[in-house]
Order: structure tokens, then sequence, then C-alpha cells
């Protein structure tokens, strides 16, 4: 934990110095970068503070964290998936129609966001009937 958080603040100051010479160099003109990139620094220092919070209220040594630590202690389960499942696949495809309207017009965002709902609610509640039920 105590690596990312290191590269949290790296990447968070060269976001935001980037971002200042960048607005620079436009003359603060060009609002697309510029913006992001303050908070991509931003979003890199909020990170890095609540991961120092986590790091301090649990103690928790990481593998990564060892400098002597073998690979085989990050072995291990890392959560389930449902390889069957077509939900992930709606979810996308809504996602891939909302961001399309973005860029196109409005009224496509709003066909978009019932199939993100059902798939959303599909995915969540996939373990709460049928054959897979718990």
């Amino acid at each position: 934990m105590k690596a990312t958080i290191h590269t949290l603040w790296i990447v968070g100051v060269f976001a935001l110095g980037a971002g200042v010479v960048y607005g620079f160099v436009t003359g603060f003109n060009e609002l697309a970068g510029f913006p992001a990139l303050l908070a991509t620094g931003a979003m890199c220092f909020m990170l890095a503070i609540y991961l120092m919070l986590v790091l301090r209220s649990t103690k928790a040594i990481l593998p990564e964290d060892d400098l002597s630590g073998e690979i085989s202690q990050a072995a291990g389960d890392y959560g389930h998936f449902s390889p069957w499942s077509w939900w992930p696949l709606l979810i996308g495809g809504a996602c891939t129609i909302l961001v399309l309207g973005l860029a196109i017009d409005w009224w496509i965002v709003g066909l978009a966001v019932p199939f993100a709902i059902v798939g959303l609610l599909g995915l969540v509640y996939e373990y709460s009937t049928g054959d897979h039920a718990h």
C-alpha cells in the first residue's frame, strides 16, 4: 500500500504541474486539457490521502510492501466472477450508447438510461433468483 501511496503522490504532483504549464501555454483558453489535468491531480491526491488514512487505521502490510516478499504471497481469491453472465454486455452496450449520445445529441442519452438500469439491476440481483440463488 505504501508503494501505491507514493505513486499516487508522484502522479498527482506531475498532473498538477503539467496542468499549470498546459494552462500557461494555451493562455487558459482551452477548457478541456487544463481542467482534466487538474482534476486528475486532485483525484490522485484524494486517493493517496484515503489510502494513508486506511493504512494508519489498519496497519495493513501488503505483499508488495515486503521487500523480501515472494510472488506466492499475493496468491489467493480476488473475488467472485460470473463467466456465464450476459449482464455486463448489456451494461457495456448501454454505456456505449450513453457516450455516443453525449457526443451526438442529448435525446440519445435517454435511450441508454433504461438499458443501463436494467443491466445494473440484473447484475446486482443475478444471484437472488434462478439456478444460482443463495
